[in-house]
């Protein structure tokens, strides 16, 4: 039997370092979308950045955002599914973080809203410019809301380990992940991640994770790839995807993506 589903990232995996979508790669979704396969992006990216993939590869219908908090009908711009951190829970984490990491910022996805408190300005980044909307405010102030993503800066560049370290320090309320360096964490319910959500909508079709191909580039993607029937690794990767994956595909410049789904059409793989 052949893979019947694919679920990929975007950055670093899908899209190339120019944030682009090479032309191979676009005839390789769609081809694969020909044959029958089911094709679900999966992404760190809050709803609000989802925009610029759509007009470069086109309506894929639901996409699984925010490391697998939500999912978001790029359609009808609404989001369709979520799961949330209690605002109880996030201010209680917010609080033993900064006693422990007095230099720390904080932001917070919220749907479609990013708030994040004004101490961001000392790390120089013009976040207004990059994020048309944004909230500024003490990150308390937005802790009467339910968060979907809490953002916790560190000074860059943080050391290796800094992830596990604040995993650490928040235990059991929420799960750490990243999907750049580790100066810049995300946290979510504990419950969430990638695969979590991409299997919930797959079982929808009938689909299980043995007929699944998926793509990653860093820890963000960990469980999916693991998940899936045949799990997939960038060579731009990190290494504990490197480690865990069944395969490494070529990096995102180099249409690693595109590479594996031609294979899969020509029967070059098997569940």
């Amino acid at each position: 039997m052949r893979f019947r589903a694919i679920a990929t990232d975007l950055d670093g995996t899908l899209l190339r370092s120019d944030q682009s979508v090479s032309p191979r790669t676009r005839d390789a979704v769609l081809a694969a979308e020909d044959a029958g396969l089911v094709v679900v992006i999966a992404t760190g990216r809050p709803p609000r950045w989802i925009a610029p993939v759509v007009d470069e590869l086109g309506d894929r219908g639901l996409v699984v955002c925010a490391n697998g908090a939500s999912i978001y009908d790029p359609a009808a711009h609404e989001l369709v599914h979520r799961i949330d951190i209690a605002p109880e829970v996030a201010l209680s984490i917010v609080d033993d973080l900064e006693k422990h990491l007095p230099e720390a910022v904080f932001g917070v996805e919220q749907g479609f809203e990013f708030g994040v408190d004004p101490s961001y300005r000392e790390t120089g980044v013009d976040l207004r410019a990059l994020i048309p909307g944004l909230r500024e405010a003490p990150v308390r102030t937005f802790l009467d809301e339910p968060v979907t993503k809490l953002i916790v800066r560190l000074p860059h560049p943080a050391p290796v380990g800094s992830a596990a370290m604040v995993q650490e320090l928040v235990g059991e309320r929420a799960l750490v992940t990243h999907s750049t360096n580790e100066s810049f964490l995300e946290l979510s319910h504990p419950s969430v991640h990638k695969a979590h959500t991409v299997e919930r909508l797959l079982e929808e079709r009938g689909l299980g994770a043995a007929e699944v191909v998926a793509f990653g580039d860093m820890p963000n993607d960990l469980e999916m790839i693991t998940w899936a029937g045949m799990g997939v690794a960038m060579a731009n990767a990190h290494p504990a995807l490197l480690a865990a994956a069944d395969l490494v595909t070529t990096a995102n410049d180099e249409d690693g993506v595109a590479r594996v789904i031609e294979r899969v059409l020509d029967g070059a793989f098997e569940v």
